[in-house]
Parts: C-alpha cells; sequence; structure tokens
C-alpha cells in the first residue's frame, strides 16, 4: 500500500488530519488531500516532514 496518514502539527503535538491518504496536491499556500475513501481536505498548510516508511506525513499551519 502506498498511501499514509496525515498529521497536522499544533501546539507542538501532532493531530491525525485524515488516514489512508492517497493524493496531495499543493497549491500555493493550500494543501488538497484526498484518501482512498474518497474524504477530501483543503487547508492552509505546508509539508514539514515525510516519513514515507512509516506512511506518515506532517503538515503545520501557514498564515494566508
Amino acid at each position: 500500500m502506498c498511501e499514509a496518514n496525515v498529521y497536522l502539527l499544533e501546539n507542538g503535538k501532532e493531530e491525525l488530519l485524515l488516514e489512508r491518504v492517497d493524493t496531495i496536491v499543493p497549491k500555493g499556500n493550500e494543501i488538497f488531500l484526498e484518501n482512498i475513501f474518497g474524504q477530501r481536505k483543503t487547508l492552509a498548510a505546508q509539508i514539514k516532514e515525510l516519513h514515507l516508511v512509516d506512511h506518515r506525513i506532517i503538515l503545520e499551519r501557514v498564515q494566508k
């Protein structure tokens, strides 16, 4: 499987944002996410870390 869980880093803590994400599209200061269940989210964030072996992506918010 190539999906990853996406976490949002807030106040020094990682909170699960979306599970089993298979599509990530950066657009300016926003990131579009879609998982294998068809759930979609768009938020003002940037990629902070990628841990591909562990299937983890960590995002952090940016100001619009």
